[in-house]
């Protein structure tokens, strides 16, 4: 087997049995290309059933003095999710990179706003430009219900159950699952469907899709971006932010007003309990205020 053959089988594998999203299939895409690259440098190019653990030591090596220890530890991540379907598939006995430590990175604790700092982003949005209805119904979606901009850009019209007060998002992995949606921003969605969306002529293929640009297509990641951003400039907010940080800073305000680490699991749509325990943005004065209210020896509870 080839490194061309191997890496074609793999993204495959990726697409069909993991269902991943093509961001993520293009990441580990990435991961591998940059071996390939390498290992065609060498004296002796090395299969991708025969490479050794040495080679892909030295290869992390080399690349290390060009990356931060952060993106290290993703590429030996991807490296290692490659072997191990190259195993699983019987094309190799033993994964390559078992013993390769990645680097110690911590753990970064999510950027979230205030919601005085959310509302400040809301309330700086043109309504009088032909995009500011749309930009603040998107922000209030992605706010009020935690979605990943993958999930915003790609909602459909059929996605909303107004009546019952649920919106179906389809997540990592492709699979659905059921947030609960807040009436104003219900009543934000139809507005911008009664009084924006109806003039648009959507191009096809995206015919059902919520949010459009003014051609008619759908909102790319990069545009969700650049509208938090240039709103950010706007109110001179100095911390950075994008999309994820409304999901943060949704998730984070569940949890400081008393909402159930599981039920935040299940809106955010993590498969892991520990994922959202850290996705989570705790800080030690709420820990702290936690603790004193509920612990078993607190004056409150004697």
């Amino acid at each position: 087997m080839n490194w061309v053959q191997a890496l074609q089988d793999y993204t495959a594998f990726l697409k069909i049995e993991r269902g991943l999203a093509k961001n993520s299939i293009d990441s580990y895409q990435r991961d591998i290309k940059k071996l390939i690259l390498y290992v065609q440098l060498l004296q002796e190019t090395p299969s991708p059933t025969n490479i050794s653990s040495t080679v892909i030591k030295d290869f992390i090596y080399d690349i290390s003095k060009t990356i931060n220890p952060r993106s290290q530890a993703r590429l030996i991540s991807g490296l290692r999710s490659f072997f191990d379907y190259l195993v699983f598939e019987d094309y190799r006995e033993d994964n390559p990179t078992d013993l390769i430590e990645s680097p110690n990175i911590g753990r970064k604790l999510p950027d979230t706003l205030l919601k005085e700092e959310i509302d400040n982003l809301i309330a700086a949005i043109d309504l009088s430009h032909p995009q500011g209805e749309r930009n603040k119904t998107i922000i209030e979606t992605i706010y009020s219900c935690g979605l990943r901009v993958s999930e915003a850009i790609n909602l459909q019209l059929a996605d909303f159950f107004f009546n019952d007060g649920f919106i179906r998002i389809l997540g990592k992995g492709n699979k659905y699952r059921f947030v609960p949606i807040h009436h104003t921003t219900i009543k934000r969605i139809e507005l911008y469907i009664n009084e924006v969306r109806s003039d648009i002529i959507p191009q096809k293929k995206d015919e059902d899709i919520l949010f459009l640009n003014r051609r008619g297509k759908r909102l790319t990641r990069q545009m969700v971006f650049i509208i938090l951003n240039d709103l950010a400039k706007k109110i001179n907010l100095s911390k950075k932010i994008g999309p994820h940080t409304l999901r943060h800073s949704f998730a984070t305000y569940l949890l400081q007003n008393g909402a159930d680490l599981r039920v935040i699991q299940q809106l955010l749509g993590h498969e892991s309990i520990t994922t959202t325990e850290i996705y989570v943005h705790v800080d030690r004065e709420y820990l702290k205020k936690t603790v004193e209210e509920f612990h078993p020896r607190s004056n409150s509870n004697k």
